[in-house]
C-alpha cells in the first residue's frame, strides 16, 4: 500500500523536473521563432511623415480622397472608358507626400490589378553611392505594407539570372534609402491585397544604356510569363515610379528651378510645358521615338547626369517606357496606348489634412516651390 509519505515524496520529485521542463519549452519556441523569422529579411521605411504606413493611416487618407475627388475620378473614369474591369499593362504614377499628390495615385492603382508588379522607381540617391549604368534590384523578401508585410514575388529570381552580369547590381544599401517605390505600395496593396512586387531602381543612364538593359529585361519577362503561363495585365504589369517638374526658386538645396519665373505666369509656364511633353512623349500610342523624345526633354544633351527639366522621373519613365513596349511588342498584336487620367501640382489644391493621423509633408508647397504630377494609364488598344 502506498502511504501519504511515499505520495507526497513522489509529488515532490515530481516538481524538481518541472522548471526543467518549462527551459526546454522555452527554449524550442525561441529556436522555432528564430528560425522562422531568419528567412524574412523585411525592408524597412525610408518616409515616415510622408506616406501612410498603417491600416488605419491609409483607410483614414482613402476615406478623405474619396470625399474629396471620387466624383470628379468616377467622371474621368466614364470619360476615358475606364471601368471595373479595365486592368493596366502599365502606369505612371506620382511618388510625393499623400498631403500633396494623394488623390493622383488612385487614378492609375485602383486598375493596377496585376498579381505581380513590376515597380520601376527613381534612384534619387545613386550618386552617394557611385551607381550608375546598371538597374538596381534588393535581397528583400518582403517589404511593409499598412495592411501586413508585403512579398517579392518569387520570378524576381528568374528574371534576374537571364539578364547579362553587367547590366544590374543588387544593393539593399540603395534601395532601402529611396522612397520613390514604398510610396505606391500602400495604395497598391489597398486595392490589391495579395500582390507581388519586384521593386526595380533606374539610376543615371543615356538613352543607349537604356535600350541595351531593356531589350533583355523584357525578354526576362517575357521569358517567365511564358513559362508560368502568365498573362500582360493580368498577372504581370508595370508601375512606374515619377514625380513631373520640380520648379521654383527657393528651398531646392540653394538651386534656381524657375526659368520661366517663381510667379503665376511662371507657373502657367510651368504646367503648360509639363502638358506638352506628356502629349508629345507619354501619351497615346507608345514608340522609341516619342520615348527618346522624352529623354530629350528632360536630361541635358552634354551631361546625361543632369537635368534639362527637372522631372526627376527623367530615367525610370523611359527606360520602364521601353521596357512596357518591347514586352508588348513580343507578346501582343494590339498596340501599347497612354491614358492621361490626371495633372496636378502641390500647389493647385488645397493639401490633404493628414497631422491628426501622424502624417505630415516633407517639402514646403507654394508658388516659389512646387511639384507636378500626373497619372497615366497604359492598355492594350
Amino acid at each position: 500500500m502506498i502511504t501519504f509519505v511515499q505520495t507526497r515524496e513522489y509529488m515532490m520529485n515530481i516538481l524538481k523536473f518541472i522548471p526543467l521542463l518549462l527551459l526546454i519549452i522555452l527554449l524550442f519556441c525561441q529556436k522555432t521563432t528564430t528560425e522562422k523569422t531568419s528567412t524574412v529579411h523585411l525592408r524597412g521605411l525610408a518616409d515616415t511623415v510622408g506616406f501612410a504606413h498603417t491600416a488605419l493611416q491609409m483607410d483614414s487618407v482613402m476615406e478623405r480622397i474619396n470625399r474629396r475627388d471620387g466624383k470628379e475620378r468616377r467622371n474621368i473614369f466614364q470619360i476615358q472608358d475606364v471601368d471595373q474591369n479595365t486592368a493596366w499593362q502599365m502606369v505612371v504614377c506620382p511618388h510625393d507626400d499623400y498631403s500633396y499628390a494623394g488623390m493622383l495615385y488612385p487614378y492609375v492603382l485602383k486598375n493596377l490589378s496585376a498579381s505581380n508588379v513590376i515597380i520601376l522607381g527613381v534612384a534619387h540617391r545613386a550618386k552617394d553611392f557611385n551607381i550608375a549604368n546598371q538597374i538596381v534590384f534588393d535581397n528583400f523578401s518582403e517589404w511593409r505594407g499598412p495592411y501586413g508585410n508585403i512579398p517579392v514575388s518569387p520570378l524576381r529570381g528568374e528574371i534576374i539570372a537571364q539578364l547579362p552580369q553587367d547590366s544590374y547590381i543588387i544593393s539593399d544599401s540603395l534601395q532601402e534609402v529611396e522612397h520613390s517605390v514604398e510610396a505606391l505600395l500602400p495604395f497598391i496593396q489597398y486595392y490589391n491585397r495579395p500582390v507581388n512586387i519586384v521593386s526595380i531602381l533606374v539610376p543615371y543612364m543615356n538613352f543607349d544604356r537604356m535600350n541595351e538593359i531593356a531589350v533583355p529585361l523584357s525578354n526576362a519577362l517575357e521569358t517567365v510569363m511564358q513559362n508560368h503561363q502568365l498573362k500582360w495585365g493580368k498577372d504581370i504589369a508595370i508601375a512606374i515610379s515619377n514625380d513631373c517638374v520640380h520648379y521654383g526658386d527657393r528651398d531646392w538645396g540653394g538651386k534656381n528651378y524657375a526659368p520661366f519665373g517663381a510667379d503665376t505666369a511662371g507657373y502657367r509656364s510651368a504646367t503648360n510645358f509639363d502638358m506638352n511633353i506628356i502629349s508629345e512623349c507619354l501619351i497615346e500610342q507608345l514608340d522609341p521615338q516619342r520615348i527618346h523624345r522624352f529623354f530629350e526633354y528632360t536630361v541635358a544633351k552634354d551631361d546625361y547626369t543632369k537635368y534639362s527639366w527637372t522631372w526627376c522621373g527623367r530615367y525610370s519613365i523611359p527606360f520602364g517606357l521601353l521596357t512596357g513596349y518591347y514586352l508588348n511588342k513580343d507578346i501582343s498584336r494590339k498596340a501599347l496606348y497612354g491614358t492621361m487620367l490626371r495633372y496636378r501640382t502641390s500647389i493647385s489644391q488645397e493639401p490633404i489634412p493628414v497631422q491628426d493621423l501622424g502624417m505630415g509633408v516633407t517639402a514646403p508647397a507654394n508658388i516659389h516651390h512646387w511639384v507636378g504630377y500626373v497619372a497615366i494609364g497604359y492598355r492594350l488598344q
